[in-house]
């Protein structure tokens, strides 16, 4: 899994509840347990984190750790699709630019890396970061998501990087191709439904 993708699964975290409001996968420490055990192999990879991260138990400040950044990370996200709106879900909890860029700073600072290059023989050469001493497993993963949010941000997929304004959806999604206006087929059938509805309604006055 890319940087990108578990940055926008983080982000995804929050996501419509089916009845018309949003819910929240990490509304408190076992969602978050729950969250970084589907996402283990993904965090190893991307995140640079290494595998004593597996058996993780999430507490309440590695819970508000994880949500703060999150919401740095949406913040970031709503600047990228600008001048489109950003989530629905965003509107009213968006921070200033400035504190989010420096709460995705601290948290990535939460843990040094140093860089460690391998070379097997024969085959390329590959530099990878790997944390400079042992943390806490929740520094390490606050850490590492701020590294990969900062390395979505900064590179080509972030121009991929679209908010879903289909009705009741609060996803951000990377666009896949041209024509692609939605997240998912689901969400274009509920867009092409509605405009008929107010297409109708228009009609009828």
């Amino acid at each position: 899994m890319s940087a990108a993708q578990l940055v926008l699964d983080l982000a995804l975290t929050v996501r419509h509840d089916g009845r018309g409001g949003v819910a929240d996968d990490l509304e408190d420490a076992e969602g978050l347990t729950a969250w970084v055990a589907a996402h283990t192999a993904e965090l190893a990879e991307a995140a640079a984190l290494p595998d004593p991260l597996a058996p993780f138990t999430a507490d309440p400040a590695a819970l508000t750790a994880v949500r703060d950044l999150r919401r740095a990370v949406r913040t970031l996200f709503a600047r990228a699709v600008r001048p489109a709106p950003p989530s629905p879900a965003d509107a009213e909890r968006l921070l200033p630019a400035d504190e989010a860029l420096d709460r995705l700073a601290a948290a990535a600072a939460r843990v040094p890396v140093a860089p460690r290059l391998t070379w097997p023989e024969p085959g390329p050469a590959e530099l990878t970061y790997r944390p400079a001493a042992p943390a806490p497993p929740v520094d390490l993963l606050v850490s590492g998501l701020a590294r990969a949010a900062a390395a979505f941000l900064a590179s080509d997929d972030r121009d991929r990087l679209r908010a879903c304004h289909a009705p009741r959806c609060v996803r951000y999604f990377l666009k896949e191709h041209p024509r692609q206006e939605w997240c998912k087929p689901s969400c274009g059938n509920r867009a092409r439904v509605a405009r008929h509805q107010r297409r109708h309604r228009a009609d009828a006055l």
